[in-house]
């Protein structure tokens, strides 16, 4: 199983301490290191420093920053960027890692965010997320000299040049969410894993068995694609450390410990292993305090004891 450490930084993390993470998470040995893609919380509250950074401007900071772990996003929303502009900054920054990029994608939610920054959000955005996927995928398989047009409902592309090739045979992209019939079709056909996350074990469950369904249906092996958890992590050496912890960030221990990593290593542990059950063979840990590094400390603990 894979584990990677996943922050928020539009809860206020200024560059360095994103840095200093990403350098921690590669250190301790972790699998990846993913940021959201946000500019500002659902309440336009900033918890942590007055620092505001873009997804993919810090991502290309950190792949010359590190030198091991994989890098990505959860997740970038359509929304944000053209995707054939967003196609050249992912290839820019797979070639600036080394290969480590992955993009984690999708239609996007938070309309608050959208109105402060004058972001187009469209109430219907399915069919431009699957446009932009067969736009990007389109992109990087051009080989150098040839082109590419598309002609869509909502995207036009006149003879791009296939010049921006990523260093990855194909850049991995992850789709999620608890759609129970779009979004399973449109990650059998176009992702290299799912994502779900925030839920009891019963829910994520159900949700892989969709996805797996949904590959059986478009006759692609279940087997070609990655499951994935993503879940806030309140650890502590103790259990009141954890139930401290969980508080500290404004979430209910008793919530957590079946929606979330939460308790001592040993607990902690046992969730994963639980995870591993249901099929999931990566975790994305989510740390909603990452200037905490104590933190990493206790994960590696438990991941180890996880196996």
């Amino acid at each position: 199983m894979e584990f990677c450490i996943f922050v928020e930084p539009q809860e206020g993390l200024t560059w360095e301490q994103l840095a200093t993470i990403a350098r921690e998470t590669e250190r301790l040995g972790f699998d990846g290191f993913f940021r959201s893609d946000h500019y500002i919380a659902p309440d336009r509250a900033l918890r942590g420093a007055p620092a505001i950074s873009d997804a993919w401007t810090t991502l290309a900071g950190l792949a010359v920053a590190t030198e091991r772990v994989r890098l990505g996003t959860l997740v970038t929303p359509v929304t944000f960027r053209h995707p054939g502009a967003l196609a050249v900054q992912v290839a820019n920054v797979d070639a600036m890692s080394g290969g480590r990029v992955e993009l984690g994608f999708g239609a996007g939610w938070n309309a608050p965010e959208h109105a402060a920054y004058g972001i187009p959000f469209p109430g219907k955005r399915f069919g431009l997320l699957t446009e932009a996927l067969e736009v990007m995928t389109g992109l990087w398989a051009t080989a150098p000299g040839e082109t590419f047009s598309f002609e869509g409902e909502h995207l036009r592309l006149d003879r791009a040049l296939g010049v921006q090739r990523p260093v990855q045979d194909a850049i991995p992209l992850i789709i999620g969410g608890g759609g129970a019939t779009r979004t399973p079709a449109l990650t059998a056909r176009f992702a290299t894993e799912y994502n779900t996350g925030w839920e009891p074990d019963a829910v994520i469950a159900e949700r892989f068995a969709r996805v797996v369904a949904a590959c059986e249906a478009a006759d692609r092996d279940p087997e070609t694609l990655g499951l994935s958890v993503a879940l806030t992590a309140t650890i502590g050496a103790t259990p009141a450390d954890a139930d401290a912890r969980a508080r500290a960030i404004g979430l209910d221990p008793a919530r957590q410990r079946t929606h979330g990593l939460h308790g001592t290593p040993a607990q902690v542990a046992d969730r994963i292993a639980d995870l591993a059950g249901l099929g999931a063979g990566r975790v994305y840990l989510q740390l909603l305090d990452p200037t905490d590094l104590e933190q990493l400390e206790l994960l590696v603990e438990a991941t180890q004891a996880a196996g």
